[in-house]
């Protein structure tokens, strides 16, 4: 026998649910909205020590420091004046330096920063800078001893070469301004500069484990000091 019922037009109808007044938020989203929630929260218990260990809290400062740190440094690299003119000039001498073979990295607070000269690399204590242009100084300050192992074949072990490149570092990094000897707390109106460069290449050359004294770093300092005093090279002059 024939169904006389009326048959429905449209079948899923009366299964398929009706669209919802409140459409909910598609998972990628949920998730997002999760982590970003997590991150915050993150954040916020190592601002405020609640829920982490002092070294978690630590680490977290030390990671935060190197990423400034790597930011500050890109930045010299490609826009500082004389970090350029350094790196063109190593470069010329043959020794190009990739952005790898200058580091940020935790150091004790004694230290700005560093130049391993068996690795070929400058040393950058990310969290000791007080300013971009004490980081740059630093840099400066570095490159000149990549700039003197790789044009003059420094030997580190003798004191006089040592000597030697500390002198010109320290003269033609900017470390020895006036402003930056009055931060460190030596105030001179008589030959500055000059004080300062002894000052700081005399501590440098006493901390060379082939130095046994500070008086042998002294003397070492005073026998090349006119002849190192006066070499601005690659500067024309006093930076």
């Amino acid at each position: 026998m024939a169904d006389n019922s009326t048959p429905n037009p449209n079948p899923a109808s009366s299964s398929a649910p009706g669209p919802s007044s409140s459409s909910s938020l598609p998972a990628s989203s949920n998730e997002n909205t999760s982590s970003a929630f997590e991150r915050w929260r993150r954040k916020a218990m190592l601002v405020t020590g609640l829920g982490v260990t002092e070294e978690e809290r630590m680490e977290d400062l030390r990671a935060h420091q190197v990423r400034s740190c790597e930011k500050t440094k890109e930045y010299l690299m490609n826009y500082s004046p004389v970090v350029v003119f350094m790196l063109k000039h190593l470069k010329v001498a043959g020794c190009d330096v990739p952005a790898q073979n200058i580091l940020c990295t935790p150091c004790d607070r004694t230290r700005s920063g560093g130049f391993e000269n068996k690795r070929g690399a400058v040393v950058l204590c990310a969290g000791n800078f007080f300013s971009q242009a004490h980081m740059e100084n630093t840099m400066v300050h570095e490159l000149m001893h990549m700039y003197d192992q790789c044009r003059f074949k420094v030997d580190w072990n003798d004191l006089r070469h040592h000597a030697c490149s500390e002198i010109r570092a320290n003269n033609l990094s900017g470390d020895c301004r006036y402003t930056r000897e009055l931060r460190r707390g030596f105030l001179s109106f008589s030959k500055q500069h000059q004080a300062c460069v002894r000052r700081r290449s005399i501590e440098s050359v006493a901390a060379n484990p082939a130095c046994p004294d500070e008086a042998t770093a002294e003397r070492a300092v005073n026998e090349v000091w006119d002849s190192c005093f006066n070499d601005t090279r690659p500067f024309d002059e006093i930076y």
